[in-house]
């Protein structure tokens, strides 16, 4: 199963990720697919019969959507290669993109991220691409040592700075200038290359962010699920939609 389509409290975590941008008013997406490519094509399309009740004629197969839940987004599905990475994946999205700011992210990971503020602050900077920034979840027990005596042992406290990549990039279309071919990795060669450049920001994110890498993972996320609402899908603090950007560009995800 592509790892986009693991189900996390009922529905595939792709969803989630959808649903982040959704409510700050970005509902345009572009879906670079690759391994099990049809799987996600033929998921896009039925998305609207399965989010929705419906009474079939079985005589003429007529059937009558009943509108459970209004999805008012667009979403492109692109077969990007099977075999393509990450920076392949996106160079392939040229055409699609048109010529506008757009944001990227994997469908791994959720967080309660500020969408809107992260765009002000890509824009504030001026440069090419904009990286948020988080703080791994702690998953181990922390040993302070002084020498070879512990001095301190705190359970999965979280004590000093440490910021990872957490997708949910912002870009401007020269970033695919920094791209070669299919078999670059986005997060290796093209991200030095733009901090060296002096073209690479981190957004600072420091609220609910977490990854689906393992099995692990993803019970934990289902956990959230079934607790309640869970941390990234609670509405922003001031819901607004997203001013369009500067110039008719467009964003998306």
């Amino acid at each position: 199963m592509p790892k986009p389509m693991v189900e996390v409290g009922g529905k595939p975590i792709i969803l989630h990720v959808m649903d982040i941008y959704a409510q700050h008013g970005l509902t345009d997406f572009v879906v670079a697919c690759g391994y099990k490519m049809l799987l996600m094509k033929k998921f896009f399309h039925d998305l609207h019969f399965m989010t929705n009740d419906f009474t079939v004629a079985i005589g003429n197969g007529r059937v009558a959507l009943r509108q459970c839940r209004s999805l008012d987004w667009n979403v492109s599905v692109v077969d990007t290669g099977e075999l393509t990475m990450t920076g392949g994946r996106l160079l392939r999205l040229r055409d699609w993109l048109e010529g506008g700011t757009f944001m990227v992210t994997y469908s791994d990971g959720v967080g309660d991220i500020d969408i809107g503020a992260l765009l002000a602050f890509h824009r504030s900077h001026g440069k090419l691409a904009t990286v948020t920034a988080v703080q791994p979840p702690a998953r181990f027990g922390n040993l302070e040592l002084e020498g070879s005596r512990v001095a301190e042992f705190t359970e999965k406290v979280r004590k000093h700075e440490t910021w990872i990549n957490g997708g949910f990039f912002v870009f401007e279309p020269g970033v695919l200038d920094y791209l070669e071919g299919d078999e670059e990795p986005l997060e290796q060669a093209p991200l030095s290359r733009l901090a060296r450049d002096g073209e690479l920001f981190a957004y600072k994110h420091t609220g609910f962010w977490h990854p689906m890498d393992t099995i692990r993972d993803r019970d934990h996320l289902n956990q959230l699920c079934v607790a309640g609402s869970p941390p990234w899908a609670e509405s922003p603090p001031a819901p607004r939609r997203l001013a369009p950007a500067p110039t008719g560009a467009h964003a998306h995800a």
